[in-house]
């Protein structure tokens, strides 16, 4: 079709071009062009970016689909949930369904080729006419998300322009290139907190629940030139099988169409196992949807990188140990000049590949996905774990609706009881929720809300026998925010109703006198929105749990930020008034700190006061600030590495940031560490979050003893796994909180105390169990932890330091531990 611009006229080079990357507005543009020119792409801005650029969903079809569209998308997603269809049924929508497959590219800003990749794919698929590309217009609507992170395209490319020509031409970006996330937007697919997630989520799992899905990546440049579906072991658990032939399937035909083409270097079936982090490309195999990721060796952004033969290393594990020719690695690169158009021709490849595959076969993806769907449904049916029941009534209500939102995000099917109903010797009243396994997505409810184990066997070890989980141990999100969903054991009658939207639920209440319950994480944002509105706030201290009161009429505030409460007739005897405190959050570069990222997105959404501070905020005093906060980081990144030029990791770290401009550079020094020590002894308050405990101990001279420090994985390990603990909730930090909980344990610290003259300076509100420490995950050495300290309130001179050896507010998805942050934000 010779009226499509060509992606050459419009951005002046062709994507994937050495030392040049096509810009988001520029992109938007072309596909907003395309759209013009062409009946066979339409374009969707899904709404804002977390900073207000567009989000495009596009979609390229046969001019013929995209008339038929709705009755497409409704036909896939009937066949991924066929109950109550006969054979005949699901026959007929497979013969008159369309294949769909959903691809996304650059969740991760520095991995650049995916965006680039998009450009021209989509040039291709709207222009030409062969046999092949009209075989996969016909036959599969493909839906493609060009840019997952388009603030974060903006950010890498723009930094990219500023340093080429310098010596600092190709490094790593030196921030978050998300403003709150940065790698770590990937890990939010279940809890989707950012509005990128959000529209993925309704794309895959409300729109369309396609067949396949797949996220194109980078990664390190000295291995395979790409590495492709399937997984590697070990497997998810209570993932249908026939997920895992597909993977096999499409990436044969990806491999296979490489090979064909003479692209070298692509490897399948190795580095990311088929249990990872529960994100997009991950999840969906629990959605019954082929999930699959292409990771693509970096060059040095757009400028290319010479590799040496002797640098290119296997995996080093047992399925890819050395670089040399293997069954799933059949044709390796021999080393030279890598650049940004061989990725992007390799991702083409993938991506191309995905949906030729499936549209040859067309009859036979849709017919498998309903197959899946009746096979879980089958599967959770017959299970011992029956369902799950989440009493509406428990300690934090709030979290009890937020577990049942995010259930309903990945539309997983919820009833509530009508009446109340005996499962065994237990009855629940109505309002009661209940999850069936008996359902398509039963492997999304088992994993989401079931206890799990991480595997333990020769696919999820090294050499030294220690655990090697990819990334959290276990994804249970209702025990990160401590929400209790019982497993019904037998089979039971009860009247229900489906669930589709949660709302608060909260009647609004009208009078002058107002006790807010301190249980619900609510509690706080409706707090301080009173505070900033000139209310006065006080802890009940006749109250176990630390309620708030107000007087005068607050329920305008209530509106605004509902969340449970009561009227009083009278005031109470005995209150602590509550007076917000100044608090600093440390940040640095170095590609930045995805947990301080988060903890700014909490603090923002429920209304806490911070100011950002660096190197030499610190350095200069902290005055004016009464709390300083210390994201979870090592002792190298928060010091400098400089001050570490013998720590192994840190020389890795820094061979993967690349050389950076002076501004850039980061570390407080011993001079910062000095004036943290001096800020606290002056009456400030710091708290240092996970890893950054080590370096509130050395630093500030703590009677505290990290007795995991040093300790090898071998002997301690937990990787993201939730611990039981017990809690001393009379203590200002643990208001609120119930006398168990659970806590989201990453290889962090445990503590003893060891001042043998001022013990008496130390108080460990929250300690672990004695036994059966581990619920979900993984734990090896439960002698580190049993009855050890999991939080320490340390006093020093006038001031104090709160050491969580845990993530209270880990990846903004362990809210049953935010309280513990919250409450420490007042005076």
């Amino acid at each position: 079709m010779s009226n499509i611009t060509r992606p050459v006229d419009h951005f002046g080079f062709k994507p994937g071009a050495d030392y040049e990357l096509a810009r988001w507005d520029k992109i938007v543009e072309y596909f907003y062009l395309l759209e013009k020119q062409s009946d066979r792409i339409t374009v969707t801005d899904m709404g804002p970016s977390t900073e207000g650029n567009p989000f495009l969903k596009v979609i390229i079809t046969s001019p013929e689909n995209h008339k038929n569209l709705e009755e497409i998308r409704q036909t896939s997603m009937k066949l991924a949930d066929p109950r109550g269809l006969s054979q005949e049924e699901i026959d007929a929508l497979v013969k008159k369904g369309k294949a769909v497959s959903v691809q996304s590219m650059s969740l991760h800003a520095t991995e650049v080729g995916g965006t680039q990749m998009a450009i021209n794919l989509t040039y291709d698929l709207v222009s030409q006419s062969t046999e092949e590309i009209l075989n996969i217009l016909d036959n599969v609507v493909f839906v493609m998300v060009p840019c997952f992170n388009p603030d974060g395209e903006i950010m890498v490319r723009d930094w990219y322009y500023e340093t080429k020509g310098t010596e600092y031409e190709g490094s790593n970006f030196p921030k978050l290139y998300q403003l709150y996330t940065g790698h770590d937007n990937n890990r939010d697919a279940f809890c989707q907190n950012l509005n990128e997630s959000k529209y993925m989520g309704q794309i895959l799992f409300h729109e369309w629940m396609p067949q396949s899905y797949q996220d194109h990546h980078h990664m390190g440049s000295y291995g395979a030139r790409i590495q492709i579906a399937p997984y590697k072991n070990p497997l998810r658990q209570h993932v249908d099988p026939l997920v895992w032939r597909e993977l096999n399937w499409y990436g044969a035909n990806m491999a296979y169409q490489m090979d064909e083409v003479g692209l070298d270097g692509v490897s399948s079936g190795a580095q990311y196992p088929g249990w990872g982090h529960y994100g997009y490309h991950w999840i969906t195999n629990s959605h019954n949807i082929a999930g699959m990721l292409t990771e693509s060796a970096s060059a040095k952004l757009a400028t290319p990188k010479y590799i040496d033969f002797t640098q290119l290393k296997g995996d080093g594990d047992i399925v890819q140990p050395a670089y040399e020719a293997q069954t799933n690695f059949p044709n390796p690169w021999p080393g030279g000049w890598w650049r940004l158009g061989d990725i992007v021709d390799r991702m083409y490849m993938a991506a191309y590949a995905l949906l030729d595959t499936m549209a040859r076969n067309k009859d036979a993806v849709l017919k498998n996905m309903a197959q899946k769907a009746l096979n879980q449904t089958k599967r959770g049916a017959e299970s011992a774990e029956y369902a799950y029941i989440i009493p509406e009534k428990q300690h934090d209500t709030g979290e009890v609706k937020h577990l049942i939102q995010l259930l309903r995000q990945q539309n997983v099917e919820v009833h509530q009881a009508v009446k109340p109903f005996e499962v065994g010797h237990a009855t629940y009243p109505a309002g009661t929720y209940v999850v069936m396994l008996g359902q398509p997505k039963m492997s999304v409810v088992r994993n989401l809300i079931g206890k799990t184990r991480y595997p333990d066997n020769q696919w999820t070890k090294d050499a030294t026998g220690a655990f090697t989980a990819f990334d959290s141990a276990t994804d249970t999100v209702n025990e990160y925010m401590n929400v209790k969903a019982i497993p019904a054991m037998t089979k039971f009658e009860a009247e229900l109703k489906l669930v589709d939207k949660v709302c608060c639920g909260i009647e609004i209440l009208k009078g002058d006198k107002y006790v807010i319950s301190a249980k619900e994480n609510s509690a706080f944002k409706t707090v301080n929105l009173l505070l900033k509105e000139g209310f006065k706030v006080y802890r009940i201290v006749a109250c176990p749990w630390r309620d708030f009161y107000v007087e005068g009429d607050i329920s305008a505030v209530l509106e605004k930020a509902p969340t449970p409460h009561r009227l009083v007739d009278k005031g109470f005897d005995e209150l602590i008034e509550v007076k917000p405190l100044k608090v600093a959050m440390y940040q640095r570069y170095y590609t930045g700190n995805a947990d301080e990222g988060w903890t700014r997105m909490i603090f923002e959404r429920n209304g806490f006061e911070y100011t950002t501070v660096f190197d030499k905020d610190i350095q200069e005093g902290l005055e004016g600030f009464d709390v300083l906060i210390m994201p979870s980081d090592s002792e190298g990144f928060i010091i400098g590495p400089k001050y570490h030029p013998n720590d192994a990791h840190m020389k890795m770290m820094m061979q993967w940031v690349g050389p950076q401009p002076e501004k850039y550079r980061s570390g407080i020094g011993p001079e910062g560490a000095k004036k943290i020590k001096e800020f606290v002894e002056k009456g400030g308050r710091l708290l240092a979050f996970n890893k950054s405990c080590d370096f509130a101990i050395n630093y500030l001279g703590l009677g505290v003893k990290n007795i995991v420090a040093g300790v090898p994985a071998k002997k301690f390990n937990t990787h993201g796994s939730t611990l039981h603990t017990v809690v001393d909730n009379q203590h200002q930090v643990t208001y609120g909180m119930p006398k168990e909980t659970l806590v989201f344990h990453w290889d962090g610290p445990s503590f003893e105390i060891n001042d043998g003259f001022a013990a008496d300076n130390y108080v460990m509100p929250i300690k672990y169990v004695s036994h059966d420490v581990l619920q979900s995950g993984l734990l090896t050495g439960e002698e580190y932890v049993a009855n050890k300290g999991a939080l320490v309130v340390c006093k020093k001179g006038e001031g104090e330091v709160v050491l969580y050896g845990f993530g209270p507010q880990n990846r903004a998805q362990t809210t049953g531990t935010y309280k513990l942050l919250y409450n420490m934000m007042y005076r």
